[in-house]
C-alpha cells in the first residue's frame, strides 16, 4: 500500500511496536491550530467550531449543506480530516448563525458560532494538535517502552521525520486518487471516470464491491444507479450524469466538488513528491540538512516553510544554509510538480528529473484545457517535518502519543515510524 504511493522505507532504525491505529475513533483526536477571523456584529459569514466523530470532511460538508439548504460551496474549511477520528475543526458558512444552531446530525456538534467579514479557506490554519493511542502492540509493555524510547530518541536527534504524504491522501480503502489524477493529466478522461466509479477492490465492503463489479461488467449506468449505495455519493453524482450523457466523461468529472476534483491532480503531484523523498533517502542524502543544488524554504513568523521565498543553494552559501536548517530557520524542499515548476540542481535535481522521466511527465501535462480550474502551476514542499511538544507513554491501553504538526503534515507519517508495520498491513490505515 505504501510503496504504491511512493513511500519506500523507514527513517528510524529502531524496531517498531506494531499495533493498531484507530481501533476506536476516540483513539485519534485532532484539533486545529488556527488564527480565526475577527468577530463583527454584522458579517457575511458565520464562523463555527465543528466537532465530529467518524465523518469524512467532504461528506460532512455535503450533509451540513443539505441541513442548511445551501450550496456546499457556501461552506469553507481550513483542512480535510481523517474519517475514523474525533476531529475539532473550524468552518465558515454563508448562513445565519441561528440556522447552524438548529442542525441536528448524529455525531456532530456545532459550537462557538459568531459572525465575521471574512471566510476561512483551505490552508488558513497553521497546524494540528494530536492525541493518539496505538493499541494491540506486538510487544509487552516493558519491551514496547524500550522500543518507543529508542524511536523517540532518533526522532529528537534528527529534529523530525520525512514529510511524506500519508496513504489517506490517496484513499485508504481504494488508494487510487493519484492514479485517477495521472489519467486526467494524460487526457484519458474516460479511463479516469471508469477507474473512479468502477474498479472493485477487496478492501471495500461487499455492497460497494458488488456495485462496482456490476458496473465494470455491464456499463449499464441507469441500472448501476439503482444498485450503488447512497454512501458512494460522488460516484452516484458521476453516474447520474452518464445516464443522460453516456459519452460525456469530462462532464461527469465536472459534477464533482471543485476541491475533490483538484485533489486528483494534487494526489498525483503528492505521489511524485513521495518518490523523490524516498529516492533521496535511499541515496543517503540528508533530509534534514542542505547540500549544493537544494532549494531552501526560509521560515515565516510561525516557523513554517515559506514557499514564496525559495533560495537556491550552491557551494558558496551551503554552510550558511546548513546552519539555518539545523536551527529550524529553513527547510530543504522538493517540487509539487506543475507547469511553472523550477527543479532543483545538483544531486537533488538529478533525483527529480529521474522520477519525472520514469513517470513520463512534463510541465505541459499539468495544463488541463478541458478542465482549466484543476491545472496546476506547482509549488514546493519541505521534505522534512518538525515535531512540536512530543510526549509519549505506554500503559495497558497502548502507546499514547501527543504532539503538534504544521498543517499539511501527516500524523501517520510519524506513527508509521513507531509502528513499523510491513507494507500491505492495513493496521495503520484502517
Amino acid at each position: 500500500m505504501e510503496r504504491k504511493v511512493g513511500i519506500e522505507l523507514f527513517f528510524t532504525k529502531t524496531e517498531g511496536v506494531g499495533g493498531r491505529l484507530k481501533k476506536y475513533p476516540e483513539d485519534f483526536v485532532v484539533k486545529e491550530l488556527i488564527d480565526l477571523p475577527e468577530s463583527v456584529d454584522e458579517g457575511e459569514y458565520t464562523i463555527a467550531k465543528v466537532w465530529s466523530r467518524n465523518w469524512e470532511t467532504n461528506r460532512l460538508v455535503n450533509s451540513l449543506a443539505r441541513e442548511l439548504h445551501i450550496d456546499r460551496r457556501c461552506i469553507d474549511f481550513a483542512g480535510t480530516k481523517d474519517k475514523r477520528a474525533i476531529t475539532t475543526q473550524w468552518m465558515s458558512f454563508k448562513a445565519e448563525r441561528e440556522k447552524l444552531e438548529e442542525i441536528s446530525l448524529r455525531d456532530i456538534e456545532i459550537t462557538e458560532a459568531y459572525t465575521a467579514k471574512n471566510n476561512l479557506y483551505i490552508g488558513s490554519h497553521w497546524g494540528n494538535r494530536f492525541d493518539i493511542i496505538v493499541r494491540d502492540m506486538d510487544n509487552d509493555i516493558e519491551e514496547a517502552e524500550e522500543l518507543a524510547e529508542g524511536i523517540s530518541a532518533e526522532l529528537k536527534e534528527a529534529g523530525g521525520f520525512p514529510n511524506w504524504f500519508g496513504v489517506q491522501r490517496f484513499g485508504t480503502i481504494r488508494p487510487i486518487t493519484h492514479e485517477v489524477g495521472r489519467l486526467i493529466i494524460e487526457g484519458k478522461y474516460e479511463d479516469a471516470v471508469k477507474l473512479y466509479i468502477a474498479e472493485p477492490m477487496e478492501s471495500e465492503s461487499d455492497v460497494c464491491y458488488e456495485a462496482r463489479e456490476f458496473l465494470q461488467d455491464t456499463w449499464e449506468y441507469k441500472k448501476a444507479l439503482e444498485i450503488f449505495p447512497p454512501g458512494l455519493t460522488f460516484e452516484r453524482m458521476m453516474i447520474k450524469h452518464l445516464v443522460d450523457k453516456p459519452e460525456d466523461y469530462t462532464g461527469a468529472l465536472k459534477r464533482l466538488p471543485d476541491n475533490l476534483l483538484r485533489m486528483f491532480v494534487h494526489a498525483f503531484q503528492s505521489y511524485l513528491f513521495n518518490r523523490m523523498i524516498s529516492l533521496r533517502a535511499e541515496k543517503a542524502l540528508p533530509l534534514n540538512d542542505a547540500v549544493p543544488g537544494d532549494v531552501l524554504l526560509p521560515t515565516d513568523r510561525k516557523g513554517m516553510p515559506n514557499v514564496d521565498t525559495p533560495v537556491e543553494i550552491n557551494e558558496r552559501n551551503v554552510k550558511k544554509a546548513s546552519k539555518m536548517v539545523k536551527e529550524g530557520k529553513a527547510y530543504v524542499s522538493a517540487p509539487l510538480f506543475g507547469f511553472n515548476s523550477k527543479l532543483s540542481s545538483g544531486e537533488q535535481g538529478e533525483i527529480e528529473r529521474y522520477i519525472l522521466e520514469k513517470e513520463g511527465i512534463n510541465k505541459k501535462d499539468l495544463i488541463i484545457p478541458e478542465i482549466p480550474n484543476i491545472s496546476s502551476k506547482g509549488t514546493r514542499r519541505a521534505i522534512f517535518a518538525p515535531i512540536k511538544d512530543l510526549d509519549w507513554q505506554i500503559d495497558a491501553g497502548g502507546l499514547r502519543l501527543s504532539f503538534s504538526l504544521f498543517k499539511g503534515t501527516y500524523a501517520t507519517s510519524l506513527l508509521r515510524e513507531y509502528m513499523k508495520l510491513p507494507d500491505g498491513d492495513s493496521r495503520l490505515y484502517s
